[in-house]
């Protein structure tokens, strides 16, 4: 492991109540722990949900505004010239993070819908990092093809969870999902094989800006919100489904096969190679598909052991937060020495 001690580590990131800002949670602590100076600038709503210990607010909307956008890029370029090495989080942070210091930018999400100005972003991007970190390997295409200098696959780790033993109390057989309500996670569509599900018990753990919508669309799932138990809710779940139209390497997916669980997941972005012979892949926005796959497994619960059996294999052989912790110091190391 490279040595960090007394370096000034910026991270910064946007909007997030998931897996960004998990990642970046595990990402302070194992650098803090490895001697770095760190501290994490972004919006007051992202420190509401992850309490990061050292913490500026700058207000990095999701969308573009160029008064604000000027004022955030104004309070970064203010940070950066205290800092060794800027690391941004998602496009919107790295397209407003300063280069007056090494920048490395991680990309997360493909933009599934933002046309025109969604490629500018990515371009814009890509080019001014001297470093580009991709959670997955047709992020990292994506970044080559819009100009990045020198992209590497970063894999990045699911944090430990550890249940605590209690029930969670939503009966069986349960099916699990966990992830933001966001358009991309797909949860229309398991609202949509609902009627396959029979007398499954639904449960889904995170919020979003689908909330509303999809409760309206299907009050007789248990919406659950944003949970602090959710290894508990993974070691009661008879099935653990996702439903995405994209991922790159999805931490429900890897907190899953580390459960144990039994896992249905769309063959999209980089689940298959995630998860091999793992899991049960279904084409994308196909409730049929999603429902009966799911069906299958409730109704033969040996085939379901397997499965998780085989899983847990697969998971063993990740690359687990140490991993990611020590790859992104490495790079650290390489642009300061």
């Amino acid at each position: 492991m490279p040595d960090l001690g007394g370096r000034r580590v910026l991270l910064v990131l946007a909007t997030s109540t998931g897996g960004v800002g998990r990642h970046v949670r595990s990402l302070a602590t194992g650098l803090q722990e490895r001697g770095a100076d760190v501290t994490v600038a972004g919006p007051a709503s992202t420190q509401a949900v992850f309490s990061f210990p050292s913490y500026v607010v700058v207000d990095i909307g999701e969308k573009p505004s160029p008064v604000r956008d000027g004022a955030a890029a104004l309070s970064l370029r203010r940070l950066a010239a205290r800092a060794d090495v800027v690391h941004a989080h998602g496009l919107r942070a790295g397209a407003l993070a300063p280069t007056v210091t090494p920048l490395v930018v991680t990309w997360h999400n493909a933009l599934l819908a933002d046309g025109r100005l969604g490629g500018l972003l990515q371009r814009h991007t890509a080019r001014r990092a001297d470093v580009t970190l991709a959670a997955s390997e047709d992020l990292a295409r994506t970044a080559l093809a819009a100009g990045g200098r020198d992209v590497r696959v970063c894999p990045i780790a699911a944090p430990v969870l550890t249940p605590t033993g209690r029930d969670p109390g939503l009966g069986h057989p349960l099916v699990l999902a966990v992830g933001r309500l966001h358009p991309q996670k797909g949860y229309d569509v398991l609202v949509d094989a609902l009627p396959v599900l029979g007398d499954a018990v639904v449960a889904v753990a995170g919020e979003g800006p689908l909330r509303d919508e999809l409760a309206r669309r299907a009050p007789q799932v248990r919406w659950r919100g944003r949970r602090d138990d959710v290894a508990d809710l993974y070691a009661a779940a008879d099935v653990v489904v996702l439903p995405s139209v994209w991922e790159a390497r999805s931490l429900t997916a890897q907190e899953a096969l580390r459960a144990g669980r039994p896992l249905v997941c769309t063959d999209v972005g980089a689940t298959a190679s995630l998860v091999q012979d793992g899991a049960v892949l279904v084409p994308p926005n196909d409730p049929v598909a999603l429902g009966t796959a799911v069906r299958r497994l409730l109704d033969d619960p040996d085939a379901a052991r397997a499965l998780a059996t085989r899983g847990s294999a697969i998971a063993a052989g990740w690359p687990d937060e140490a991993d990611t912790v020590a790859q992104v110091a490495a790079v650290y190391a390489e642009l300061l020495s």
